[in-house]
């Protein structure tokens, strides 16, 4: 189900975030966010619900009246988080995307301080550039700390992308290069060696993250690791084959 909503090509950012049975933190967030970039830049919200079965799509529904500018795309299964960030930008209407999790630990504050330092590394709708979120202080528990600096660890030696962080879900980047890249199950997590394989440049920026509120993880160490150990060796085999393609302006050519 797709809403059409308001004119999309108005927006200049578009905050792009998946969900399943999230329906406790929809409105909060979504409060959240609007207070975060109200007067910062003119913005849509695209809320991606991937096959929720509590009162998420309600709650999106009964959001709407109050935010006129949040889109709802909502998948006929689960699809997995990749899937639901790929059709997220795949419905957005503006050139720059921010993408933060759905269960509230992301903190919104945080996104104008991702768009100016996008901003100040020479960002723009066409550029080869990912702002990513480093959760350098975590408020979760010792497993998943433990489990997410593991899966780090090993991304990081195999695929060569220094990344502190691949794992938070606050980034910022043009939809243009992120429409470039593969798609793949779980490429969510691989998206900053998927930038640096289309020649692009990362730069990893402290934020907030807070402890959650409300609702249940759905995430542990077998599958932020084991389960992605097949797809760190197809994004090295990626890695192996980029296609850099530089356009160059085309001469006239004299007819003398």
């Amino acid at each position: 189900m797709v809403d059409a909503g308001r004119d999309k090509s108005l927006a200049t950012l578009a905050v792009v975030v998946p969900v399943k049975d999230e329906a406790e933190n929809v409105l909060p967030l979504i409060e959240e966010i609007a207070a975060a970039l109200e007067g910062v830049c003119v913005y849509e919200i695209v809320y991606v619900d991937d096959g929720s079965a509590d009162g998420t799509p309600d709650r999106l529904l009964n959001a709407k009246t109050k935010f006129p500018n949040l889109r709802i795309v909502r998948h006929d299964g689960c699809f997995g988080q990749s899937q639901a960030i790929q059709t997220g930008v795949r419905h957005a209407g503006a050139p720059l995307i921010a993408t933060l999790d759905g269960d509230g630990q992301n903190d919104p504050a945080d996104i104008p301080a991702l768009l100016e330092r996008f901003n100040t590394e020479g960002g723009s709708a066409d550029a080869r550039l990912m702002i990513a979120g480093w959760r350098a202080k975590r408020k979760d528990t010792w497993l998943k700390r433990v489990s997410s600096k593991v899966a780090n660890a090993v991304r990081g030696s195999m695929l060569g992308d220094a990344m502190p962080d691949t794992g938070c879900g606050l980034k910022v980047f043009p939809r243009d290069m992120f429409m470039s890249f593969p798609g793949f199950n779980h490429m969510h997590r691989f998206m900053p060696a998927l930038t640096i394989r289309a020649g692009g440049r990362v730069v990893s920026v402290q934020v907030n993250h807070r402890s959650r509120e409300r609702g249940v993880s759905k995430y542990g160490l077998f599958n932020r690791l084991w389960v992605g150990i097949v797809d760190i060796f197809g994004v090295m085999w990626l890695n192996r084959r980029p296609s850099r393609v530089k356009i160059m302006t085309e001469k006239p050519v004299d007819p003398k």
